[in-house]
């Protein structure tokens, strides 16, 4: 029990013999070639975050800038949209300018000018001013929310526009569209024209 036969000691001896060259390999070797492996690894690393910094990049290729146009129109389309509801629902300097007609009219009238020139100067030349001031808030929102619409085609191709953007700007030129026709009507007498005094 306690002997060995040749081929057992040769057997051993030579699994010694290969772990002994595996270990002059790695020695012999040195520290050139652990060096060399981590040089390996830390290219290995720098490529890989310069291609997740390439595809961040493509992500979002307009980066910031795309991002500011978006805010622009819809601030825009909001502005549009609020023109709209003031050239309808007036405006303190379109009541400010028909206070001052009415007292521009009130002074340049005498006390003997007919009922028709009187009606006209201190009332007429004030609803005129007022439709006036209402026209070009109209107007102001149907030129912004048109541009607010054809922006896109103007920017960045493959940028959509938000739906919502969209949307408040037609309201803003439709507003205006209703506006600049309800204060050409009034500043004509198509719509509630002075009354008759004869």
């Amino acid at each position: 029990m306690g002997t060995k036969t040749v081929d057992e000691a040769g057997a051993e001896t030579g699994t010694e013999a290969k772990r002994d060259e595996r270990t002059v390999d790695v020695t012999e070797a040195g520290p050139a070639a652990v060096t060399g492996e981590e040089t390996g690894t830390e290219e290995r690393d720098e490529a890989v975050e310069d291609l997740d910094g390439q595809g961040e990049q493509d992500e979002n290729p307009v980066g910031d800038v795309g991002r500011d146009a978006g805010v622009g129109q819809g601030a825009a389309a909001v502005v549009s949209a609020g023109l709209g509801v003031v050239s309808l629902t007036g405006s303190w300097v379109a009541t400010v300018a028909a206070a001052r007609e009415t007292l521009v009219g009130q002074l340049r009238t005498s006390s003997t000018a007919s009922v028709a020139t009187q009606v006209k100067e201190v009332y007429g030349d004030a609803w005129a001013t007022t439709a006036l001031i209402g026209g070009l808030f109209a107007l102001a929102a149907l030129i912004v929310g048109v541009f607010v619409l054809v922006r896109p085609a103007f920017g960045v191709p493959g940028r959509p526009q938000a739906a919502w953007i969209k949307s408040v700007a037609w309201a803003g030129v439709s507003l205006g569209v209703v506006g600049l026709v309800l204060a050409v009507a009034k500043y004509s007498d198509v719509l509630l024209g002075l009354p008759s005094t004869s």
